[in-house]
């Protein structure tokens, strides 16, 4: 029985979904698992093939990571403005300390108010974070909780940021 296609599933294919298991089947034979930047680069390099696992309601099915290109872009190793909605530029950013949440003066993290000026949106934050890091030398919690809402002025993004990031 052959492997589905995960280029067949498109966009709806699970490429970050925290129950899929990702299978790399090297030239020699072996077979480790997980998904990084090196297996990716193996794969498009012809020295290993990448699988994955996908559970399903009743049984799980197993698919050939066949669009290495999508599998890049899923993963943040290639840049996808549809998919974390913001362009690869320097943001315009305005924020400012939320006024609820940072009473605990001991905690390192501080909820902030974010807004993009510059007409990018926020859709995946674990991209956003790496460009605030690269761009403003911010570090932004990506394990937590974040939201955002729409008013007249645009949206605003409720965010943690490290407290001692915001200085610089």
């Amino acid at each position: 029985m052959e492997p589905r296609s995960a280029a067949a599933a498109g966009k709806d294919f699970p490429y970050t979904a925290r129950t899929t298991c990702y299978i790399e089947v090297h030239e020699d034979g072996s077979v480790t698992h997980g998904s990084d930047r090196t297996a990716y680069e193996r794969a498009v390099d012809g020295k290993s093939r990448l699988f994955a696992v996908w559970p399903g309601e009743w049984s799980s099915h197993l698919f050939a990571i066949d669009d290495l290109d999508e599998y890049a872009k899923a993963h943040g190793i290639k840049h996808d403005e549809e998919r974390t909605g913001l362009k690869e530029h320097v943001h315009d950013v305005r924020w400012e300390k939320s006024s609820y949440g940072n009473d605990n003066p001991r905690s390192p993290y501080v909820s902030v108010r974010v807004s993009l000026t510059c007409g990018c949106t926020i859709h995946d934050l674990d991209s956003f974070a790496a460009q605030m890091r690269d761009q403003r030398g911010w570090a932004v919690a990506t394990s937590g909780g974040w939201g955002s809402s729409s008013g007249p002025e645009g949206t605003t993004y409720s965010l943690r940021v490290r407290r001692k990031s915001l200085a610089g």
